[in-house]
């Protein structure tokens, strides 16, 4: 930061700094707070989606209880092939969206599997698709608190750092100012006394 000019033109430059400063904050606020806001949903996303994940564990439990018999391969049944993930502007950040996903589905045979396959199939890929949500909102959350994160520190630099500073620095030139009229005042008042005295021819000291 460079030295400090206490004169008419560095008084107008603080003015101006301390409008512009004025103007950005309320916006860089209103963005902090539209942020909160959109974290707060996407964490309440995040957790139902955990919720989710827990109650299909569950009713897989109680639906599907012979996967407990560790004798039936069911592994490789079901895999996501791919994923199509697009993103959306948020408040000025660009946060992932789940759009589609493929499965593959691997073959089997009526005869080599038992016929509940057919459900447990169904449940993995709500599994899958619970997983993929859960990754793509978990990133909305990293994002947007990094996002959240960096604005804070800006309102916080303009609130309790750039304005008042501005502010004191306006004050700390109008007061220089101050004190340099007063003294020119005084100035010109000795130098118009030293000439009366010259004009007059009074010795200095004496009274007009």
């Amino acid at each position: 930061m460079g030295k400090l000019s206490l004169t008419k033109s560095g008084l107008h430059k603080q003015r101006e700094e301390l409008k512009l400063f004025q103007r950005v904050l309320p916006s860089l606020d209103l963005k902090r707070l539209q942020l909160t806001a959109e974290l707060d949903r996407a964490k309440a996303r995040l957790r139902a989606h955990q919720e989710e994940v827990e109650a299909l564990k569950k009713s897989v439990a109680q639906d599907l209880p012979m996967l407990a018999d560790r004798e039936i391969d069911v592994s490789g049944l079901l895999k996501v092939r791919s994923l199509r993930i697009e993103e959306e502007n948020v408040v000025g950040v660009k946060l992932p969206v789940l759009k589609a996903i493929d499965f593959a589905v691997t073959e089997y045979s009526w005869f080599a599997k038992p016929p509940w396959v057919d459900a447990l199939v169904d449940r993995l890929r709500q599994g899958l698709e619970l997983r993929e949500k859960m990754k793509v909102s978990a990133e909305r959350v990293r994002l947007l608190e990094r996002a959240l994160r960096r604005v804070t520190q800006r309102v916080n630099l303009f609130s309790k750092i750039l304005i008042p500073t501005a502010k004191k620095n306006i004050l700390k030139i109008q007061i220089a100012l101050g004190d340099a009229e007063r003294a020119a005042v005084g100035r010109a008042k000795l130098t118009k006394s030293m000439r009366e005295r010259e004009r007059t021819g009074l010795p200095e000291g004496a009274l007009p």
